[in-house]
C-alpha cells in the first residue's frame, strides 16, 4: 500500500494560532523536530516600547509565534504529552526563517481562512522548499485545488489537503483531500502516516465543500437547531437527549457548540448554503432565527462568556450554570429532564442495542430520535457517491470527528434498515435509490463480519468488502461470535489466533472484582498449558478505574475480615501470577487505568500501551494504599534505583510521593516519568485502534525469543528505621501545615512502613512475599478505620472523593 518511501523527521507548521500551534505539539509529540513559523508584528506592543525595542529586535519578531505557543501549552486538556515535548519545538517567522523550509520534509499550512492569503503563503514556499517536498493545507472550508493553482507541476504533485479536528492530539479525525494533480502515492502514504504515527482514523475524502465529517456533522447540528424550534424543546432537553444515551459526547449538542464556538458552526453552515445550492437540504443550512439573535448579541459559547448556556455565581457565591431559553432569549436555572425511553436504555450497555427502543419509543426523546436519524439517513444516502464512494468512511468520519460511538450507517443498521423505512415515509423522508435496490437484492445491512472480518457493502459492485487496512486491527466484538474461550459476568477469554490469548473485562468501568481475577489466572493456566502468551486488553472506553471499591467497602462494613484478607491476598496472588508465569503477559492499557489497572501493568513482561493513557495509583483518595502489589513493587523499584553515589532516601521519597500524591498520569509518555513503565519495558501505539493487534504482536516476539519464567526476588534493599524517620517526620510536617488531614498522615506512615519494610534496625534485603504480607496488613487495617469507610462510601455513592 505504501509505495512511496519517506521518512518524516521535520516538519514545519506555517501559522501558528490556535490549529497551528497544536498541530505542531502534537508532532512534537510523536517525537518529530518542528519548526512553527507565524507573520512579525507590524507594530511594536506597550511593553516592548517600554524596554527600547525596535520592530527588527528578534524578540519583537517572534512575539506572535511564542505568545501562541505558550498559549496553546497553557490549554487545558494540554496539547503536549510533556514539558520535555517542547525541546523539539523551535519558532520562527515569514521573514527571516522562510528559507530554512529546504531542510524539512513536511511543510504545512494552517493560515487563516482566506484564499488570497494562502496562494500568497504558497507562492513564498514554492522560492524555498526542494522538489518532491510534501505540502499540505488544513482547511476545513476552501477547495483544496483552488490553493495550488499557478504553482510548479512539482509542487502539485506533492500538494494534499490534510484537515486536523481541533483538539488535534484528542480528535481523531484527519481528513486527506487529495487534488487531481496530487500522486496517488503520497495520498496512500498520508493514510498510513496518519494512521500510524499521528494515531488518527485517516479518511479519505473528495474536495467537496466542508469535506466528509463537516458537511455531515454540521447538516445534522442544523437540522437539530430547526427541529427544536418545530418540537418546542428546551436546550437541558436536546443535551439529555442527544448524549452519552445516544454514543454520542457527554457535552451533547448544544454544550459542544458553546466549547466549540458558534461561529464556527455558524461559518461553516454559511459555507454550505453558499456552496451547496443543490443540496436537497440545502434550507436546512440557514440559521434558525433565535441562532440569528445569538450571532448579533455575540453570544458564541465560552469564548464570549455565554451561549446556551451561562455561568453565573448565586447570592450566595456558589457558581450557577444558566440554560438560555431560546423563545425568550433569556437565561434561567437549568431544569431537570425525565424521559421514560432513557430511563429504558439504562440498563442496556451496548449502544447499539439501545437504537431500537429510541426508534420505538413513546416520548419526546424517541420523536426527537426518529425525526433526526430518519432525516440523518436519508441525507447520508443521497451524499454517496458525492462525497465518498464508499459509506464506511462517512461512519469513520463521524466517529473520529464528532466523537459519536456509531455512524450514521452504523445507526441505521442497528434500527434495521427495513423496519426503518415506514418511519421515514411518515415524515417525508425518502432514502436513496441504492439502498432500496440493496435490500430489494436481500442484502438487509450496510455491514456484516464474517469470520472476524467487518465487512461493508460495497454500492457499484452490489457485495460486501472488507474495509481496507482493518486486517491490521483486532476489534474484539468481531471475534466474539466464534472465538470466545470462556467466560463469566466480568471478563472473557478470548482467541486472538498464533497461540496468543486475550482477557477482556466487562464490568461497569471495567472495575477488578473476583471474576475478572478468576479470568486471568484461568487465561494464563490455559496458555501455560496450550497457548503462547496472555494479552490483557478490552475495547471499552476505559482500560480499568481499578478495584471494585464497592465490593471492599461492603466487606470493611459487615466486618468479614477474613473474606477481605483472602479477597486482597488474590488481587496480589494475580500481580504476582501475572509477571511469574511461565508466559509471556502483555499488559494493553488505555484511558483510566487507575489502582488495580495501573498495578497488573506495573507487573506485566511488557506494557504495550496507547499514548492516552491516564495512569495511576489513586487508593489514598479512598483512604488506603495500593494493596494489589503496587505498594511492594514501588518499594522494589526504588530499591534497584538505588545507587552507591546518591542518597538512597531521596530515591524512595520520589517513589513514596508518587503513591502519596496519588499521581496520574496524563499521557502515556508521562507514565513513563512518573515511574509507572520501566525503560525498555514498554512501547506506545499511537493508533488506539491497533493496541491489541500490536500488544499480540509483542506476546509473540517475546514468546519467539524463548521466554523463561523470572525468578521472584529476595534482594529487595529496604531501609527500616532510616526510612521510616524520613516518612514520618515528612508527613508530620505536612500534617502541623495544614496541608494534608490527620487521616492522610495515617496513610502516609502506613505506606512509608510497607515501603521501609517495617522497622527494621538497618538497611536489610528482604523478599517480595514479606512486602506483601506488610501490604496486605496495612490495606486491611486501614479498611478497619472510619475515616476510610467515609471516603470509600463517598466514592460509592457520590462518585466524589471526599478529604477528611
Amino acid at each position: 500500500m505504501n509505495s512511496l518511501k519517506k521518512n518524516i523527521n521535520k516538519v514545519v507548521v506555517l501559522g501558528s494560532g490556535i490549529m497551528g500551534s497544536r498541530i505542531a505539539c502534537h508532532f512534537a509529540n510523536i517525537g518529530v523536530e518542528v519548526l512553527l513559523l507565524d507573520i512579525a508584528p507590524k507594530e511594536l506592543s506597550a511593553e516592548e516600547e517600554l524596554k527600547g525595542l525596535v520592530l527588527t529586535h528578534p524578540v519583537v519578531k517572534n512575539r506572535i509565534v511564542n505568545t501562541a505557543l505558550q498559549t496553546a501549552v497553557k490549554t487545558n486538556p494540554s496539547p503536549i504529552y510533556s514539558q520535555n515535548v517542547l525541546k523539539r519545538i523551535s519558532t520562527g517567522n515569514f521573514e527571516d526563517d522562510m528559507p530554512k523550509i529546504a531542510n524539512y520534509d513536511w511543510i504545512i499550512e494552517v493560515v487563516v481562512e482566506n484564499l488570497g492569503i494562502k496562494q500568497k503563503v504558497f507562492e513564498q514556499v514554492e522560492q524555498f522548499r526542494k522538489p518532491g517536498t510534501l505540502v499540505t493545507s488544513n482547511t476545513s472550508g476552501i477547495p483544496i485545488h483552488m490553493m495550488a493553482e499557478g504553482r510548479s507541476d512539482d509542487f502539485k504533485a506533492n500538494f494534499c489537503g490534510t484537515h486536523f479536528f481541533n483538539p488535534p492530539r484528542y480528535l481523531r479525525l484527519l481528513e486527506i483531500i487529495p487534488t487531481p494533480h496530487t500522486k496517488p502515492e503520497l495520498v496512500d502514504f498520508l493514510m498510513h502516516y496518519g494512521d500510524k504515527f499521528l494515531g488518527k482514523t485517516t479518511v479519505l475524502c473528495k474536495d467537496t465543500p466542508a469535506f466528509i465529517a463537516n458537511r455531515v456533522g454540521v447538516y445534522s447540528i442544523m437540522a437539530l437547531l430547526h427541529l427544536v424550534e418545530k418540537m418546542d424543546l428546551t436546550v437541558e432537553e436536546v443535551d439529555k437527549f442527544t448524549g452519552p444515551a445516544l454514543g454520542r459526547p457527554k457535552s451533547a449538542t448544544f454544550r459542544t457548540t458553546d466549547v466549540v464556538g458558534l461561529d464556527t458552526m455558524i461559518k461553516v453552515s454559511k459555507g454550505l448554503y453558499d456552496n451547496c445550492p443543490d443540496d436537497k437540504a440545502h434550507d436546512l443550512f440557514k440559521l434558525p432565527e433565535y441562532v440569528q439573535k445569538m450571532e448579533a448579541n455575540n453570544w458564541l459559547g465560552d469564548k464570549t462568556k455565554q451561549g446556551f448556556y451561562k455561568k453565573t455565581k448565586s447570592p450566595e457565591g456558589k457558581t450557577e450554570i444558566l440554560a438560555l431559553d431560546l423563545k425568550t432569549l433569556e437565561y434561567r436555572p437549568q431544569q431537570k429532564v425525565k424521559s421514560a425511553t432513557l430511563e429504558m436504555t439504562k440498563t442496556i450497555e451496548k449502544v447499539s442495542d439501545r437504537m431500537k427502543i429510541f426508534a420505538a419509543g413513546k416520548d419526546k426523546a424517541a420523536e426527537l430520535f426518529r425525526a433526526s436519524f430518519f432525516g440523518l439517513f436519508e441525507y447520508v444516502s443521497d451524499r454517496i457517491p458525492e462525497i465518498s464512494d464508499e459509506l464506511y468512511r462517512i461512519d469513520d468520519a463521524m466517529r473520529a470527528g464528532f466523537g459519536w460511538d456509531l455512524g450514521p450507517f452504523e445507526v441505521w443498521d442497528a434500527v434495521g434498515i427495513s423496519a426503518s423505512l415506514d418511519g421515514m415515509k411518515q415524515l417525508g423522508h425518502t432514502p436513496a435509490a441504492w439502498v432500496t435496490e440493496m435490500l430489494a437484492a436481500g442484502h438487509t445491512s450496510f455491514y456484516k463480519v464474517e469470520d472476524g472480518v467487518k465487512k461493508y457493502y460495497d454500492i457499484p459492485s452490489k457485495s460486501y468488502k472488507a474495509i481496507p487496512g482493518a486486517d491490521e486491527f483486532i476489534i474484539l466484538d468481531n471475534l466474539r461470535a466464534n472465538k470466545v474461550l470462556w467466560k463469566n459476568s466480568g471478563a472473557s477469554i478470548i482467541d486472538l489466533g498464533d497461540g496468543i490469548i486475550n482477557v477482556e473485562f466487562h464490568s461497569k468501568m471495567n472495575t477488578i472484582g473476583g471474576d475478572t481475577l478468576t479470568a486471568i489466572n484461568k487465561a494464563i493456566d490455559m496458555a501455560e498449558k496450550d497457548y503462547r502468551g496472555v494479552v490483557i486488553g478490552n475495547d471499552g472506553a476505559n482500560f480499568s478505574a481499578g478495584a471494585n471499591v464497592g465490593m471492599i467497602f461492603m466487606m470493611a462494613v459487615e466486618q468479614e475480615w477474613e473474606e477481605l484478607n483472602m479477597a486482597v491476598r488474590m488481587f496480589q496472588n494475580t500481580s504476582m501470577r501475572i509477571r511469574y508465569s511461565s508466559i509471556p503477559v502483555v499488559v494493553a492499557p488505555h484511558n483510566l487505568t487507575l489502582g488495580g489497572g495501573c498495578e497488573f501493568s506495573l507487573h506485566a513482561d511488557f506494557v504495550q500501551l496507547n499514548a492516552e493513557t491516564y495512569m495511576g495509583l489513586v487508593e489514598f483518595g479512598v483512604g488506603v494504599i495500593p494493596g494489589g502489589g503496587g505498594s511492594k513493587e514501588f518499594a522494589l523499584r526504588a530499591s534497584d534505583e538505588f545507587k552507591a553515589d546518591q542518597i538512597v532516601q531521596n530515591t524512595m521519597k520520589d517513589r513514596f510521593l508518587t503513591i502519596g500524591m496519588a499521581k496520574v498520569s496524563t499521557s502515556a509518555v508521562e507514565a513513563f516519568e512518573l515511574g509507572y513503565l520501566q525503560k525498555d519495558k514498554y512501547a506506545i501505539s499511537m493508533n488506539r485502534s491497533r493496541l491489541i493487534a500490536d500488544a499480540k504482536a509483542k506476546a509473540i516476539e517475546l514468546a519467539d525469543a524463548g521466554y523463561t519464567k523470572p525468578v521472584q526476588r529476595k534482594d529487595i534493599k529496604v531501609l527500616g528505621k532510616q526510612g521510616l524517620g524520613i516518612v514520618y517526620a515528612g508527613a508530620n510536617t505536612m500534617y502541623s501545615g495544614g496541608y494534608i488531614s490527620e487521616h492522610d498522615k495515617k496513610i502516609s506512615e502506613k505506606l512509608g512502613w510497607v515501603m521501609c519494610g517495617g522497622d527494621l534496625s538497618s538497611p536489610t534485603e528482604v523478599t517480595e512475599q514479606y512486602l506483601l504480607d506488610l501490604e496486605r496488613e496495612a490495606f486491611l487495617s486501614l479498611c478497619g478505620e472510619r475515616k476510610t469507610l467515609e471516603r470509600i462510601q463517598s466514592i460509592v455513592t457520590k462518585g466524589k472523593p471526599l478529604r477528611n
